[in-house]
């Protein structure tokens, strides 16, 4: 059974569940940010780089040097590349972040998701890098380092804009929070 509960007015108000627990409101959904397009054909482009060479290698040498047969063993890196292309679409896919208001949050993963949770006033180091093949297709990443080694962030495939926002956002966030540390 319930009782009402009277407020300052002394009117009815909501009801309360006897022992005096109230029902805590859920918190707001996070708003994700997914990563942008560039990393995908970033690393669409790295599959075909290396897979390519390798699949026309494996067709031609055996087909020249051997019997023709051998040129069959090109299907591996070929089957290897067309799994390989709409598995990168999925990973690209699961990958997001989301600042709130105590902490960063970081979602990955297709078969296994892993979500990493990064509390501002634990954040020790944040920097942005960027690689040559990154830089080209411009392209930056954001390390966050924390107390904890296995604790460690990252979020590849930012625009250079968006990862130095980021990094100036993090860090002046981690300082505010852990000034009270």
């Amino acid at each position: 059974m319930e009782t009402g509960t009277l407020d300052e007015a002394g009117q009815g108000g909501e009801h309360e569940p006897r022992g005096g627990a109230r029902a805590v409101a859920p918190e707001a959904e996070p708003v994700w940010t997914g990563l942008p397009r560039g990393l995908l054909r970033m690393r669409r482009l790295l599959l075909v780089v290396w897979l390519g060479p390798l699949t026309i290698g494996l067709a031609l040498l055996p087909a020249l040097l051997a019997a023709p047969v051998w040129a069959a063993f090109a299907l591996l890196p070929l089957a290897l590349l067309l799994w390989g292309w709409p598995m990168l679409g999925r990973n690209w896919r699961s990958w997001r972040y989301a600042e709130r208001a105590d902490d960063l949050l970081i979602s990955r993963g297709v078969l296994w998701r892993e979500e990493t949770v990064v509390p501002y006033g634990r954040m020790q180091l944040v920097e942005v890098t960027s690689g040559p093949v990154e830089r080209h297709f411009g392209l930056a990443s954001v390390q966050l380092h924390t107390a904890a080694a296995a604790t460690d962030a990252r979020i590849p495939g930012l625009d250079p804009a968006e990862a130095e926002r980021l990094r100036d956002r993090l860090t002046e966030l981690g300082e505010a929070r852990s000034a009270g540390l």
